[in-house]
């Protein structure tokens, strides 16, 4: 079906019903003359406006409102069952599925565990996840979020090995899942997806600049200019784990891929190791930064010895937001990943003045306020984001 015409009543129909829809998607049920004042129409254009939204299915009647002056008052909804999104997070331990109607309402919930050899196709697991999920009916967009970011220029996945991804490493990567799970499939970084729940949801609303860094096992970033992520050309824009850092091996000693710059410096291990060097004892990266910060809150040899561990993981990570910063110029930096999360606001206060201490730029750091899973949050907000466009925009008329 083609679009409408500038400037004709089809042109008109639509931007009224997508006012609407917004309206009753912000504002929840409202009655027809709330539509009417919060879209300027007239009582009778938004009658026939509600009219065509219910022979759409978009818009269903949600009861009666009583106790209004005048007369009662029918009162409409959207029709949460116009449209399902399902939302993917997939790392080596797990693929943890989300599912929601349109208007946001999660509706279903599923972890599958992976194991150390899965059983079945990559395919058969994404499905096996949303299946799990129990969507109440076809999905019209999934997103996913993965290690990697995927490759406008080959189609393929790229910054990950099969060691970190196995099975995704395909040609027609997209295509090939989109079939496997009868749905329009957007593959996207999960950093990235971080950075838009954050940006929606977080400290990042309202800032149109920023840059998020994850620091947890692995380090990676996520850069919003104008509003916008920004991915660069090969989608590999904020893989800074790979950036050279002073103190670090380069990929000309280490490999490619192997463990060198920014994430040889201040990933999870590195962390880990660092603290053991000051006395710090603790299972992995996380329990050593939780023992650090409780130390560091005492007094005596050990608490000092704390404290100048947590101001050395605090210089590592700075140095490369030093860097970032000096290219970009964000006004706001996230910090997000077990790393600082565990370390709080003892560590964040830490990297801020390192980093003030390294550059004339002084942008805020500030730690990330999203609760629960953000990957999946983002990945949900992206598919619900690009369903609705396409959903409401089925009430276009030809002119």
């Amino acid at each position: 079906m083609s679009g409408p015409v500038p400037g004709t009543p089809s042109l008109l129909r639509a931007i009224n019903d997508r006012a609407a829809l917004q309206a009753l998607l912000e504002r929840g049920p409202l009655t027809r003359p709330e539509i009417g004042t919060l879209t300027g129409l007239s009582k009778p254009t938004a009658s026939q406006l509600l009219s065509r939204l219910q022979d759409a299915g978009l818009v269903v009647l949600d009861g009666i409102r009583e106790g209004l002056p005048g007369r009662t008052a029918e009162v409409y909804r959207i029709n949460p069952a116009a449209a399902y999104v399902g939302a993917l997070d997939v790392t080596p331990d797990r693929v943890q599925a989300r599912v929601a109607d349109i208007t946001g309402a999660v509706v279903g919930e599923f972890t599958l565990p992976t194991t150390r050899r899965p059983s079945g196709t990559l395919v058969e697991r994404l499905r096996a996840a949303l299946d799990g999920a129990n969507p109440p009916g076809p999905l019209r967009r999934v997103v996913i979020g993965v290690q990697g970011a995927m490759d406008p220029t080959t189609g393929r996945l790229g910054f990950a090995t099969a060691k970190d991804v196995p099975g995704w490493l395909i040609p027609d990567l997209v295509p090939t899942l989109a079939e496997g799970l009868d749905a329009p499939v957007d593959v996207e970084n999960n950093v990235n997806l971080v950075a838009l729940a954050e940006q929606a949801h977080g400290v990042a609303r309202g800032h149109g600049d920023f840059v998020l860094l994850w620091a947890d096992e692995g380090i990676g970033m996520a850069i919003v200019l104008g509003g916008r992520m920004h991915r660069g050309a090969t989608g590999g824009a904020g893989e800074v784990g790979y950036m050279p850092t002073p103190g670090a091996p380069t990929a000309r000693e280490a490999g490619r891929y192997a463990n060198h710059g920014y994430q040889a410096l201040s990933g999870g291990p590195a962390v880990h190791t660092l603290l053991q060097s000051y006395g710090v004892r603790g299972s992995d990266f996380r329990q050593a930064i939780a023992n650090a910060t409780r130390a560091a809150q005492g007094s005596g040899q050990r608490a000092d010895d704390a404290r100048a561990g947590l101001r050395d993981v605090a210089a590592r990570l700075a140095v490369g937001l030093a860097s970032i910063t000096s290219v970009i110029d964000p006004a706001l930096i996230v910090l997000t990943g077990g790393t600082v999360l565990t370390g709080g606001e003892t560590l964040r206060e830490l990297v801020e003045h390192e980093l003030h201490a390294l550059t004339t730029l002084r942008p805020q750091v500030r730690l990330s306020t999203m609760e629960g899973n953000p990957v999946l949050a983002g990945a949900l907000d992206l598919a619900l984001d690009t369903a609705r466009d396409e959903v409401f925009s089925s009430t276009v008329s030809t002119p």
